[in-house]
């Protein structure tokens, strides 16, 4: 208990300067990014089910607190959960799931205020952070609630409309925003690289505390393993980089 004490305490202290959080969703990944000298380490929905030829938010919320469990117990790192919007629409719900997810060892962990492709009205958002900040507080006041504003993503680019729901999230307990720096100073943000051409060096010099990469690095290595099946299926060979 004391060490996964530590371990909250360590992630909450690490959002006074800039760090990237990588994303895993499996032990072999967890363990080998832990390898490289990462702080602290989130999960990946996206990933997960990608990894099991799932569609993104496919997993159930039993699923999901498997998979924290086994990532939690795989690392000494601090792990920050996706947990994607709750598995629950109302608050309550949200509280007793964030409690599974706690109680599962995770540093942190984020929700989303949609579901499916609409935002949540900002009342019952707002009630579902103050439930799962509750939630936590009763487990370790030092876990992370991350509150993620998912308007771009359904297709609102109302920026006042992001920052009105960031700020509300903040006075509601979240400890990391989404998406927004300046509008909810001194409150740490984290965001999700969706281009290219998205750096870390980038991002600090904009304020922001914490870059994470989503599913992406599955993506990545999705693609590594579509080429090389490609390439064997042609050519009878395997690329060079896999021997070593």
């Amino acid at each position: 208990m004391k060490d996964l004490e530590s371990k909250r305490a360590r992630l909450r202290s690490v959002h006074s300067d800039f760090f990237v959080i990588p994303n895993a969703w499996n032990v072999g990944e967890i363990r080998q990014l832990g390898k490289l000298g990462f702080g602290a380490i989130a999960t990946t929905s996206a990933g997960r089910s990608s990894s099991m030829g799932r569609d993104d938010l496919s997993l159930s919320r039993d699923e999901t607190v498997q998979n924290i469990r086994t990532l939690c117990s795989a690392t000494d790192l601090p792990v920050n959960a996706d947990f994607e919007a709750g598995f629950s629409d109302d608050a309550d719900g949200v509280g007793s799931n964030v409690t599974l997810a706690a109680e599962a060892g995770v540093s942190g962990l984020s929700i989303e205020d949609r579901k499916g492709g609409a935002l949540y009205d900002l009342p019952l958002a707002i009630a579902r952070i103050e439930s799962a900040r509750a939630a936590l507080d009763k487990i370790d006041p030092d876990i992370v609630l991350v509150g993620r504003s998912e308007g771009y993503l359904v297709g609102n680019s109302d920026v006042r409309a992001t920052i009105q729901r960031l700020k509300a999230y903040a006075d509601a307990g979240a400890d990391v925003l989404k998406r927004v720096v300046e509008a909810v100073a001194p409150k740490p943000v984290n965001i999700l690289i969706v281009r290219p051409n998205m750096s870390a060096k980038e991002l600090r010099e904009l304020g922001v505390r914490r870059m994470s990469i989503g599913g992406f690095l599955g993506t990545a290595a999705s693609i590594a393993f579509a080429n090389a099946a490609e390439g064997l299926k042609r050519n009878g060979t395997l690329p060079k980089e896999v021997f070593g």
